[in-house]
């Protein structure tokens, strides 16, 4: 589950780049403000890719998918994109746990076979 999570955070990482470059565009916003928001939430991304296995670390990576498609009020196509990286956060989690539970069934069938050996 760890590899599945963390390659989706890498790829928010450069979606939350990618995203903070289309907002700096608006005259709106700030500069700053921006690259704030966005280098806090591309940290984030990057951090949470040690804590996944930890406790509460599932719970801030779906805070960091409703943070994703919440920047869809700033940049519209976040709305897609946030939506988009919310079902792979679910898949990775998902099939994760399925490959993790037949790598352990897969480890303890070749530590039987090999103490009956």
């Amino acid at each position: 589950m760890r590899t599945l999570c963390a390659s989706t955070l890498i790829g928010e990482f450069f979606v939350l780049g990618f995203a903070g470059l289309v907002a700096m565009k608006d005259p709106a916003l700030d500069m700053g403000t921006v690259w704030a928001v966005c280098g806090v939430l591309m940290a984030v991304s990057v951090l949470l890719c040690g804590m996944i296995t930890r406790p509460g670390g599932l719970q801030l990576g779906w805070a960091l998918q409703i943070a994703l498609i919440v920047s869809g009020l700033v940049v519209p196509i976040m709305f897609f994109l946030g939506a988009l990286f919310a079902g792979l956060w679910w898949a990775s989690i998902h099939f994760g746990r399925k490959i993790d539970e037949a790598k352990a069934k897969w480890a303890a069938q070749q530590e039987a076979e090999a103490s009956s050996a």
